[in-house]
């Protein structure tokens, strides 16, 4: 597709992955108990748009809890039976991640173990992004996007997948998890961005970024600048997150992309003539808008 992908390394527990991936989840403060699933069946097929099924959720929660070769076999046997990788990732995936989240949060499932499941999870996201890739159309948008954590985060298995989403849809992406405040900042005004989402977890730097916004917006080279705000504080406590000139976003990750690529294309008109003489970029843009109608 001719993208441009930058990828940092986010924050983990000190613990030895290779390892961890590889071994038995101990049962320690390991309460939660998985009702009996349905057992996965050669030769069962899936409807085209699959809705969340809630026992599938559990089934892979649970084998991401216990061993990475669990994982895979459960999202092998998914794709031998016709589901595709963007309907597991959001119906399966995301809705595991979720669940595992739920467990910590009501102390059924210690801090450890959730950070072993969530990097299963992650993963699993590596291991099959060549193949999700080629599920998509390979058009090149020549649009870009920057997706960022809140400063200090721990996990980004949610910003990484819609990351993929973003890129199987031909954007180029800048993925970033900043270590404080100073390195947020930074990022957001390093480079021509059409759209910036930020993925905010907790409530550690919410005042932080609430007063940074302000005037980011005003520094940044693109006056059209798109802002979105997801996440599971999103979900949790939205009305933290009422910020003037950003919407806060409660979609999946295919609609984000789609969402998002409508409400920048919008405005490219307007973008063409306000970046007439500005980078190369911009000209890209410009130029995939003119080839496009």
């Amino acid at each position: 597709m001719g993208m441009a992908v930058t990828r940092f390394k986010f924050e983990s527990p000190n613990i030895d992955n290779e390892k961890i991936w590889n071994s038995v989840a101990p049962r320690s403060k390991l309460i939660y108990e998985f009702g009996a699933s349905p057992r996965l069946v050669g030769g069962t097929t899936f409807n085209k748009h699959a809705a969340v099924d809630h026992n599938q959720v559990k089934l892979l929660a649970d084998a991401a809890i216990q061993s990475m070769d669990e994982t895979r076999q459960i999202l092998t046997k998914w794709r031998r039976q016709g589901l595709s990788l963007g309907d597991i990732y959001i119906h399966r995936i995301a809705e595991a991640a979720r669940l595992i989240g739920v467990l910590w949060a009501t102390d059924e499932l210690d801090f450890v173990n959730c950070s072993i499941a969530y990097s299963r999870l992650h993963r699993t996201l590596l291991e099959l992004s060549s193949e999700f890739m080629a599920e998509g159309d390979g058009e090149n948008k020549e649009l870009s996007v920057l997706l960022m954590t809140e400063p200090g985060a721990h996990h980004g298995l949610g910003i990484f997948m819609l990351s993929e989403f973003f890129r199987q849809a031909g954007w180029r992406v800048t993925l970033v998890s900043p270590h404080d405040i100073v390195d947020f900042k930074r990022v957001f005004l390093s480079d021509w961005f059409d759209a910036v989402v930020l993925s905010i977890s907790t409530d550690r730097q919410i005042d932080n970024i609430s007063t940074a916004l302000p005037d980011l917006h005003q520094a940044t080279v693109n006056p059209n600048l798109k802002i979105y705000v997801g996440g599971p504080l999103a979900q949790i406590s939205p009305d933290l997150m009422s910020w003037d000139r950003t919407r806060l976003l409660d979609t999946n990750a295919g609609q984000t992309v789609q969402l998002i690529f409508q409400e920048v294309y919008e405005n490219l008109p307007e973008f063409v003539e306000a970046s007439h003489s500005t980078s190369s970029i911009n000209k890209n843009v410009k130029d995939g808008y003119k080839i496009n109608n």
